[in-house]
This record gives C-alpha cells, sequence and structure tokens, in this order.
C-alpha cells in the first residue's frame, strides 16, 4: 500500500537503530516494507514507542513514512514503511504529550454525558465540585472545574482535570490522565499509560509497564513502579522515582530528587542542591547542580557530577565515577568468589585536574584509584 503516514519512532543515543544511522530532515529508503521483516519501524501511537525503546537511553523523533507501508501487526501500532523521513527529535516530554493527544483522538467527544458506562464514550464536567466517570473502553473523562474528579477504568481511555485540588485516574490499558491546575493528582496504573501534571504541588503516578509521569510544575512528585518507565520534574524541590527495570528519573529543577532502585536505569539531575540515586545494576546518576550527589550501589554503574563541590559515589563491583574539577570520588572495590563477596576498601580522591583529572571515569582497583579506558 502506498501512501504517507505520520508516526513515531526510537534511537538509541546516536539516532541509529538496528546500527542503521538516520539523519533528522533526511528521507531514508529501502527496498520495499514488511512489518516485524524488513523496511523502516515506526509507532502510530507514540507510547508503543517505549515498548521498544526504554527512556533511560533513547532519543525520540516525529517521522513521516512513505512508499509501500506495511501496517499489518497486532499488539500495538508498529507500522513499517520503505521510507522514512526524521522530521523533528521531540524528546520524551514531546512523546508524551503526543501521546495524550493520541489517545483524545480517538475518543467520541459528541456523547457528552457525566456518566457512560459504554464504550467510544465521553463525560464531562466544567462546574466546580464536579466528577466524570467512564467505566467503558476508547472513553474520555473531563473536569474543568475547580476540586473535579475525572476517571477511567476502560483502555484507550483518557481522563483530564484541568480546576485546582483535581484528581484524574485511568485503570485501563493505553490510558491518559492529565493535571494542569494546582494541587492536582494524575494516576495510571495501566499498562503504556501517560499521568501529566502542569500545576503545582502536583503528583503523577504510573504502576504499569512502559508509562510516563510528568510533573513541570513546583514542589512535584512523579513516581514509576513499572518496567521502561519514566518520572520526569523539571520544577523546583520535586522527586522523581522509579523502582522497575529500564527506568528513567529525570529532575532539572533546583533541591530535587532522582531516584531509581532497579536495573539499567538512569537517575539524572541538573539543579543546584540535589541527588540521583541508582541502587541497580548497569545505572548511571548523574548531577550538574552544584552541591549535588550522585550515588549508585548497584554492580556495574555509574555516578557523575558536573556542579562545583559535589560528590560522586560509586559503590557496587566494578563500579566507575566522575567529575569536575573540586568534586569528590567516592569507590569501592570488592571481591568475589563461588557467589560471595567481601568489601576490600572504600577510597575517595579529590579531583584536582592533574593526579586526578576532570570528566574522566575512575574505578578501584587492588586499592588503586585507575583511570578506566
Amino acid at each position: 500500500m502506498k501512501m504517507k503516514m505520520k508516526g513515531f519512532k526510537g534511537f538509541n543515543s546516536k539516532l541509529q537503530c538496528r546500527n542503521y544511522q538516520f539523519e533528522i530532515g533526511k528521507e531514508h529508503e529501502e527496498q520495499g516494507a514488511s512489518c516485524c521483516k524488513y523496511g523502516f519501524h515506526f509507532c502510530e501511537n507514540p507510547l508503543d514507542v517505549l515498548i521498544y525503546y526504554p527512556p533511560a537511553n533513547s532519543r525520540y523523533c516525529e517521522v513521516e513514512g512513505a512508499g509501500e507501508i506495511d501496517a499489518e501487526h497486532t499488539g500495538d501500532s508498529k507500522v513499517a514503511a520503505s521510507k522514512l523521513t526524521v522530521k523533528a527529535e521531540i524528546g520524551l516530554l514531546g512523546l508524551i504529550k503526543a501521546g495524550v493527544e493520541y489517545i483524545k483522538s480517538k475518543v467520541d467527544w459528541e456523547n457528552n454525558k457525566e456518566t457512560n458506562t459504554g464504550d467510544y464514550s465521553a463525560a464531562t464536567n466544567t462546574g466546580d465540585c464536579s466528577a466524570a466517570t467512564n467505566t467503558g473502553n476508547h472513553s474520555a473523562a473531563t473536569s474543568a472545574g475547580d476540586q473535579s474528579a475525572a476517571t477511567n477504568t476502560g483502555n484507550y481511555s483518557a481522563a483530564t482535570s484541568a480546576g485546582y485540588q483535581s484528581a484524574a485516574t485511568n485503570t485501563g490499558y493505553q490510558s491518559a490522565a492529565t493535571n494542569t491546575g494546582n494541587h492536582s493528582v494524575a494516576t495510571s496504573t495501566g499498562h503504556y499509560s501517560v499521568s501529566t501534571n502542569y500545576g503545582y504541588y502536583s503528583a503523577a503516578t504510573n504502576t504499569g509497564d512502559c508509562s510516563a509521569a510528568t510533573n513541570t510544575g513546583y514542589c512535584s512528585v512523579a513516581t514509576n513502579t513499572g518496567y521502561q518507565s519514566a518520572a520526569t520534574n523539571t520544577g523546583y524541590q520535586s522527586a522523581a522515582t522509579n523502582t522497575g527495570n529500564y527506568s528513567a528519573a529525570t529532575n532539572t529543577g533546583d533541591c530535587s530528587a532522582a531516584t531509581n532502585t532497579g536495573n539499567q536505569s538512569a537517575a539524572t539531575n541538573t539543579g543546584n542542591r540535589s541527588a540521583a540515586t541508582n541502587t541497580g545494576r548497569y545505572s548511571v546518576a548523574t548531577n550538574t547542580g552544584k552541591y549535588s550527589v550522585a550515588t549508585n550501589t548497584g554492580d556495574y554503574s555509574a555516578a557523575t557530577v558536573e556542579g562545583e563541590d559535589s560528590i560522586a559515589c560509586s559503590l557496587g563491583l566494578e563500579g566507575k565515577a566522575k567529575g569536575k574539577k573540586g568534586c569528590w570520588l567516592v569507590l569501592a572495590q570488592w571481591e568475589t568468589s563461588f557467589g560471595y563477596r567481601k568489601l576490600l576498601e572504600v577510597k575517595s580522591v579529590l579531583v584536582d585536574g592533574e593526579i586526578i583529572k576532570e570528566d574522566t571515569f575512575y574505578t578501584l582497583v587492588e586499592g588503586q584509584v585507575v583511570e578506566v579506558e
């Protein structure tokens, strides 16, 4: 089938997919397309991209497929095309916003009743102290008034509260819960879900796999306990927490905390006086603000600090750490034998720019701090 189709695609940090190098703005072409076999693959539903490219170390772009297009795929919205143009890089937040809009676009907004139990229904409230509830699939519940609640228990649903002290809740798959008002709560417990808060003192929570919880307001909390999840805060005094594997917790505001307890996770802070902590293996904790601490207790993990007077701690097996001049590195050395391990030594060093170079990873070997190739 020949046509043009817009979609979304994930890449590794080098903008590659299956060792193929893509370029933004360039049309790439292959001979034919067959889903899961050959051709360039992308997803119509932005949230489906998280299935294939977890947010810890991926890049996300808006794309356009053309030429031969094969959409014969079950389970998600994956598509194969013989031609693919990478239109623009939108990042994780852009992917989340696109996912919310995609879910909303699938809803029949004509049936404006306050309560719906059928599929493809819509429940809308614009008054204060109101409630909109949907229990059917492909539903939408919207409350624009203060102290409102919007709830969906069906799949492919959207719950939105734009008023103060509002709550939007989804328990179905591929759902979206969005709050733009202050003192709000958005919760998704289904797979491929999105919880988004743009107001102050907000909380966004996901317990499903491949989920995303995002806060851009002050004093916010974003939490994910599912696999391949992302929790992001851009406001001050925020906390982003992931306990699932392949997760990413990111804070760009001051006085923030990003925590991962799952394997192959990433916790990143760019604000001052922040803390990024990982307890899983193959994890990365990074701080770019002043007076920050990046800590990893998992094996084969890395801790990085780029702000002044900061500490990078990597205390797991074969851990490594690096920092700017004036920062301290804390490293541990372990002995392992037949499944048992023993802590041999812990050593701290100052990044002086000469003996210990800045922006260079170091590890502890035989009691000596050595540079990692």
